[in-house]
């Protein structure tokens, strides 16, 4: 099996030895996106506007594997508070329509740069 890297112009680096996604034959592994610009910085504080922009940026790494958030079929949410829930689930329903993809949310002690929310995700090509 082949495996190819994804990864878009512009957008921010890894900050680890990992690729921001793969593809392995038709699915793409998307890595946690988290609320950061192309630069790797912070730019957003609350919860919700950090899973906007974590889905934003995750659309953004699926256009560059010629795919949109139609693709996706399964995501994991990490959240640092759960109580944060509701104000993500909200976010997170204006990027995705039915058939939903298959989700998993788990709380987790902390993440990367100091960010409340990383959503990861697995789509299909094809």
């Amino acid at each position: 099996m082949s495996k190819q890297m994804i990864s878009p112009e512009g957008a921010a680096p890894p900050i680890g030895p990992y690729s921001p996604a793969v593809k392995a034959g038709q699915l793409v592994f998307a890595s946690g996106q988290v609320g950061v610009d192309a630069q790797g910085k912070v730019v957003a504080y609350t919860a919700a506007e950090q899973a906007r922009t974590a889905l934003d940026n995750l659309a953004g790494l699926l256009a560059a594997a010629g795919l949109d958030m139609d693709a996706v079929v399964k995501t994991t949410i990490f959240l640092v508070e759960i109580e944060d829930f509701a104000s993500v689930n909200e976010v997170y329903a204006g990027y995705f329509k039915e058939p939903y993809p298959a989700r998993s949310t788990v709380q987790v002690a902390a993440l990367p740069k100091g960010v409340k929310v990383e959503i990861e995700a697995v789509a299909v090509a094809g």
